[in-house]
């Protein structure tokens, strides 16, 4: 890593010499020379995170998104959002606050998201950003940088926001970022210790064998209809098919559930309701019920795992005093002692494969629930067998859709290094052998710390936490750049999220559309849609089953640039060695996207001629504007998860400790965590229905949205077919609303402790009492009291890690209470400009 000393020079020059861009000058100029050819009237194919999409254009405009192609009945709404994704609370111009403008060094980051906006020449954004970026630097070093910048860029290889944020700060001199995610902080941190990999977004045993073997699927906490409608790069539809195929078959399918889901309804799935954030014991429940029945494998348990005698006396009690019996764990979840019965003796006699969604594991303690599943369906001996198991992702971006042979497109890195020296960057060298790794920057984040501790770290510089194994000191950030994300939303008990990200002197947003994180940034430069410049992307996250071009349909609107552009322009600023580390020498967005295709070109040609699947040439492809299509391989429809390992447990051994499944891992034990036994541990929420009281009586459930991608959407006219009153729905049973005196369409307050927002009722009896459920992702619409107008729930949310192992976010662990709201509306104001904007 860059010395301290050294860096503190290299900035000190930058601060005192840094040039004007003659290059922007052309900007414009350029800018419409890369939009001769665009169809004026015609379609385009392109691809977003929820399908290939074919775009019909009249007069230069998008009129109309489709489907390129519909493989199932399930109709997907979001397909058709893109004119408004491209023309709707769009950042059209470069902005600044107000205060920041006047003064960067003494900018009141107390008026940050109430301050007004200045327009500035887009060359005044650019060298304000670099000048203020070296500033902090010469002040705080590198740890005073922060760029994690977690969230769902746009589909496309080249442009990933993110990782060109990474690789203009690396060859900038550095930044602080972070690790993990939302989605999985707490399995992600705990699977390589009990099964040797990450599992989360491990591929997943075959649907083809599912299909074929199975007896009993469970989906357990997981609404897989509405959370297969995107993908990680671009939807296939190919998992959706498999539900549908999966429902005409003659399967039995159980949904554990708080939610009587859609998926429940499409498959007329047997649903259990237990208790929110009693899954674990549950299911110790059933793990003390097959040990009193002799139906255990215990064959299984003795070659495949490691630790289970520890964790029987658990059960026993012998550790705590407190026996884990069916009828301790029937008083917890409110599963009926015959229902929890049935069950594992059902799981046990047949062959049945339990798909677990993520929303269990992000609770407090989330590291349990699916380390707890991992033992039960060891003492059920099924791990590893066609129709047996269990599956993490099946939920999630196509898990189990066979993997296609064909080529895989790469993508945009992190990875353009460099060094400074007397006061100049010079790129890195094509060996660096003789260099001493202390001498360049790292490809990665500096120092880094959980994601989910976002806030906390802002509010609390210098802080030390434990951190899976580890201690990690919160760096004292002062200068935050996000892009691709919109963590305002996003983060957990938005009030105190809001006063962390105005502690910071600069806040830089690179976005498309006015989000509440743009509005609380200092600095906002406009970003083109994915519709507006050129990219290349996979479609199946695991099938890996198209190559899909991912055209530009219109000019960029107004002075959007891609963030390629602006982190290119912002380099010109501390010279050409930087710019030239960072774009690889003055490649265009379209050098990297056709060397994409073309390493992924020499792979299928690799196969040899028998290969079915021939790729063309790239000019040939980009001319044609078509996915190409892989077919899966015989292996890949036959593959099953860890039958490797079970083949051979010694020469295929998991990446463990043991090698073998860790039911007990002696790792965790030395840490000696309070929150984090060294096994599966029933441990009590802070709040949950077990000690709700008066104030806060329901539990508050905050599933992903079925008609968005988290906040992504949010703006479009798709909103104004599931909104009620103007506002996000809440689902209320429908006896409980009855003691409220609430009625179908009533907008609601929803509040405890941390917050409130407003909400629009949606009564059901597909929710089970005592639970509400408000979707994460509804932009924050505060009023001048801090009530949330639109129904934004992380308001609502506890920001606490899930414990010391993963420090992951607990979103699904909140009570709250609720009451008809009988003042006069206020307006919603979430999706229009902030003053000052245009």
């Amino acid at each position: 890593m860059l010395d301290r000393r050294r860096f503190l020079k290299a900035a000190t020059t930058l601060s005192a010499t840094l040039p004007f861009l003659p290059s922007l000058a052309n900007a414009s100029v350029e800018a419409s020379k890369s939009n001769l050819g665009l169809v004026k009237n015609g379609s385009v194919i392109t691809a977003a995170h929820w399908g290939i999409l074919k775009l019909t254009l009249k007069n230069g405009v998008v009129v109309k998104s489709e489907p390129w192609r519909k493989l199932t009945n399930m109709d997907n709404p979001l397909w058709y959002q893109t004119p408004d994704m491209i023309y709707k609370s769009r950042v059209r111009f470069p902005y600044v606050r107000k205060s920041y403008l006047e003064n960067p060094d003494k900018p009141k980051p107390e008026l940050r998201g109430k301050d007004e906006f200045i327009r500035v020449s887009y060359e005044k954004a650019i060298e304000l950003i670099a000048k203020e970026l070296a500033k902090t630097r010469k002040q705080k070093g590198t740890q005073g940088v922060f760029a994690g910048s977690y969230g769902w860029k746009s589909s496309g290889n080249m442009q990933n926001s993110r990782i060109l944020l990474h690789r203009f700060m690396n060859v900038t001199g550095g930044f602080v970022g972070v690790t993990g995610d939302y989605s999985t902080g707490a399995s992600q941190v705990i699977m390589p210790y009990v099964v040797g990999s990450i599992e989360v977004y491990e591929q997943q045993t075959s649907w083809e064998n599912i299909l074929s073997e199975s007896k009993i699927v469970v989906i357990w906490g997981a609404d897989p209809l509405s959370t297969l409608r995107i993908s990680w790069t671009a939807n296939e539809q190919k998992s959706l098919e498999y539900f549908e195929r999966l429902k005409k078959s003659k399967i039995k399918v159980i949904v554990i559930d708080p939610i009587r889901t859609e998926t429940a309804k499409f498959l007329k799935a047997d649903w259990i309701a237990p208790r929110p954030n009693t899954d674990v014991a549950m299911m110790m429940g059933m793990a003390s019920h097959l040990i009193a029945t002799k139906k255990v494998n215990y064959e299984f348990l003795e070659n495949y795992t490691t630790g289970f005698d520890k964790f029987k006396a658990y059960l026993e009690g012998k550790e705590d005093g407190v026996v884990k019996s069916v009828q301790w764990a029937s008083k917890i979840c409110g599963i009926e002692p015959k229902v929890i019965e049935n069950l594992a003796e059902t799981f046990y006699d047949n062959p049945t494969m339990i798909m677990s969604g993520w929303a269990m594991q992000r609770a407090q303690h989330g590291e349990q629930p699916h380390w707890m599943l991992v033992t039960l369906c060891s003492m059920l001996g099924q791990i590893g067998t066609k129709g047996g198991g269990f599956g993490l992702s099946y939920h999630y971006s196509g898990g189990g859709v066979p993997t296609c042979k064909g080529g895989v497109i790469g993508g945009i890195s992190a990875g353009a290094v460099g060094i400074w020296k007397n006061g100049k960057f010079q790129a890195m060298p094509k060996s660096t052998q003789a260099l001493s790794g202390a001498e360049w920057l790292q490809n990665a984040a500096s120092r880094s710390f959980p994601l989910a501790r976002i806030a906390d770290a802002l509010l609390h510089p210098g802080k030390t936490i434990d951190h899976n194994g580890e201690k990690i000191t919160y760096p004292d950030i002062d200068f935050i750049y996000w892009v691709g994300g919109n963590p305002l939303v996003h983060h957990q008990d938005t009030n105190t999220n809001v006063k962390a990200w105005r502690k910071p002197r600069t806040v830089v947003v690179n976005e498309i559309y006015w989000t509440p994180t743009a509005k609380m940034a200092d600095i906002v430069m406009p970003v083109t849609s994915s519709y507006e410049r050129n990219d290349i992307t996979m479609a199946g996250d695991y099938s890996n089953m198209h190559i899909v071009p991912m055209k530009q349909a219109v000019a960029p609107v107004d002075e959007s640039k891609d963030d390629y552009e602006i982190f290119a322009d912002i380099c010109k600023v501390y010279g050409k060695a930087v710019y030239n580390a960072f774009s690889d020498n003055g490649k265009k967005a379209m050098d990297f996207i056709k060397e994409y295709y073309e390493s992924a070109l020499k792979q299928t040609r690799a196969f040899g001629e028998a290969f079915a699947t021939p790729m063309p040439s790239f000019e040939e492809f980009w001319a044609k504007n078509e996915p190409i299509t892989f077919e899966p391989s015989m292996e890949s429809m036959e593959w099953v998860r860890f039958a490797d390992f079970i083949e051979d447990p010694i020469l295929n051994a998991l990446g463990t400790e043991s090698g073998l499944i860790e039911i007990y891992s002696k790792s965790i034990a030395k840490y000696k965590y309070n929150d984090c036994k060294a096994h599966p541990t029933w441990f009590e929420p802070i709040e949950w229905l077990g000690n709700a009281n008066e104030n806060a009586p329901f539990h508050l459930l905050t599933n992903h949205p079925a008609n968005r991608l988290h906040s992504q959407l949010c703006h479009t006219s798709l909103r104004e077919k599931y909104a009620v009153n103007g506002r996000e729905p809440i689902l209320i049973n429908k006896k409980d609303a009855q003691k409220l005196g609430i009625k179908n369409g009533d907008v609601v307050r929803v509040f405890n402790k941390r917050g409130e927002v407003l909400a629009g009722a949606v009564l059901s009896d597909d929710i089970m009492q005592g639970v509400v459920r408000l979707c994460e992702g509804g932009w924050y619409d505060p009023d001048e009291n801090g009530l949330c107008k639109y129904g934004s729930v992380n308001v609502l949310t506890l920001d606490l890690p899930t414990s010391k192992l993963a420090n992951g976010n607990i979103a699904h662990t909140a009570l709250v209470n609720i009451e008809k709201f009988t003042k006069t509306l206020p307006e919603v104001t979430a999706f229009s400009a902030p003053k000052g904007a245009i």
